[in-house]
């Protein structure tokens, strides 16, 4: 698992960054995106996938959380 920050970008979208590769790309989907469930499988813009364990409520950005690559 690896340690990796997701921000709100300029544009209001969300962002990915893994710091150990400098890796920083935008989340073009998140499994779970409401206000009672937030994070599962999340689908980089360059096509790889991650998956966070989901969250009870959506929280404050930006945020660091353990992410595992499928």
């Amino acid at each position: 698992m690896a340690n990796i920050m997701i921000r709100k970008g300029e544009t209001g979208d969300l962002v990915f960054y893994l710091p150990k590769k400098d890796l920083e790309e935008a989340i073009l989907s998140l499994e779970f995106n409401s206000p009672e469930r937030w994070g599962g499988e999340l689908k980089l813009a360059d096509g790889q996938s991650y998956y966070i364990e989901p969250l009870d409520a959506e929280p404050k950005l930006p945020i660091s959380l353990r992410a595992k690559r499928m």
